[in-house]
């Protein structure tokens, strides 16, 4: 016996199709090429639409790569509650790191390069075995990882105002700008990341407090949760890779030049130098 209850049944939404992800390719390279923000890609994507975002990301890392760039690691997002808070978006996503988003501790970044750039703080892992699995382990990862360096994460984001649904900061290859990692590297032994607390200033003057905890737990987790997750799209984590852990507090706005130094307890040191614009140096 059926009940009519006078409601048609819902229909599923399909999937945007090609064309709507090619739009979303063309207005998101649009505004990397002419540092000009532009419209968020949900329009386009729907808000909740993870897998199709991710397809927009990889042709537009794919253009990336035939235009000469190398891959050299992958990014998490939005694993630290602050941040999670800053954008209203509650679960992690990735990203590729290029070899020309990679500087060292103090070596001069433009801000010409950028858009609108925050800070983060953060734990980067170097890799020396290849994480291809998508049930990997914590103790895996462990095992995977050759050394730990404390990093500051310049993040950026093509969509104007930082107006972020998940759809638009996973397109936009996780809200990435450049990556600053330190000199001196620290194995695991011994370390537990999650009790690693952290500061961040920016001209001496602190502006991002957190810990490790912050991020999924433990940065540990957070790489866990990108290796199943990277596997299972038959993108895997391999040897020489350094990945980008997540933040282990909140953003930091960049306005203008300056320094801004990550301490981490017990991992030492890292500062960013961010050039100011060319039309603020007159």
């Amino acid at each position: 016996m059926t009940t009519d209850t006078g409601t048609e049944p819902a229909i599923p939404t399909p999937p945007p199709g090609d064309d709507a992800v090619e739009a979303a390719v063309t207005r998101l390279t649009r505004a990397a090429a002419t540092r000009t923000p532009c419209a968020p890609v949900r329009d386009l994507l729907g808000a909740t639409g993870v897998d199709t975002a991710y397809e927009v990301q990889s042709r537009l890392a794919s253009a990336r790569l035939a235009a000469g760039a190398r891959r050299v690691g992958a990014k998490i997002g939005l694993t630290a509650p602050a941040v999670q808070e800053q954008f209203g978006v509650f679960e992690p996503d990735f990203g590729t790191l290029f070899d020309d988003m990679v500087l060292a501790h103090g070596e001069p970044l433009a801000l010409d390069r950028l858009i609108q750039p925050r800070a983060e703080g953060e734990i980067a892992f170097v890799l020396d075995r290849d994480l291809d699995r998508p049930g990997a382990t914590v103790a895996d990862v462990l095992r995977a990882t050759a050394f730990v360096l404390p990093a500051v994460e310049i993040v950026d984001s093509r969509i104007a105002g930082w107006d972020l649904t998940i759809t638009d900061t996973v397109a936009d290859n996780a809200s990435s700008g450049a990556v600053v990692l330190g000199t001196v590297p620290h194995t695991l032994a011994g370390l537990d990341l999650a009790r690693v607390g952290m500061t961040l200033y920016r001209d001496d003057e602190p502006v991002s407090f957190g810990a490790g905890h912050a991020c999924l737990g433990s940065p540990v987790v957070a790489v866990t949760w990108l290796a199943r997750e990277l596997a299972r799209r038959g993108r895997p984590l391999c040897a020489g890779d350094v990945v980008m852990s997540g933040a282990l507090g909140p953003m930091a706005e960049i306005t203008g030049g300056g320094r801004y130094r990550l301490e981490l307890d017990g991992l030492g040191t890292v500062e960013a130098l961010i050039e100011p614009r060319t039309e603020d140096r007159a």
